[in-house]
C-alpha cells in the first residue's frame, strides 16, 4: 500500500492510464482483425481502406505511447506487404 500522497497520486494516474491504453488497444486489435479478414477474402478495395484508418489509428496510437512508435512502423510494413501481395495476386492474369 502506498503510504505518501505523490504515491497514491502515481496510483490513481497508473489506473486510468492503463484504462486508455488498453482501450486504444483493443481498438488496434479489432481493425487489425477486419484487415486481415479482408485480405483472407482478397478483398483489395476494402482491404486498402481498412489499412488506412489503422495507418491513422497506428501513428496515433504510438503519439501516445500505448505502443513503441518501431512497433507500429513494423506492422504497417507487415501488412502492407501482404496487401501489395494480393493486389499483384489480382493483377497477374490467370491462364
Amino acid at each position: 500500500m502506498a503510504h505518501s500522497r505523490s504515491a497514491r497520486k502515481n496510483i490513481r494516474k497508473n489506473r486510468k492510464s492503463n484504462l486508455d491504453n488498453r482501450g486504444r488497444r483493443a481498438a488496434l486489435k479489432t481493425v487489425t482483425k477486419r484487415l486481415l479478414n479482408a485480405v483472407e477474402e482478397k478483398s483489395t478495395v476494402e482491404a486498402q481502406a481498412i489499412f488506412k484508418d489503422l495507418q491513422a489509428r497506428l501513428d496515433k496510437t504510438a503519439q501516445n505511447r500505448t505502443i513503441h512508435k518501431n512497433k507500429a512502423a513494423r506492422t504497417k510494413s507487415r501488412i502492407q506487404k501482404r496487401i501489395n501481395a494480393l493486389s499483384k495476386a489480382a493483377a497477374t492474369p490467370k491462364a
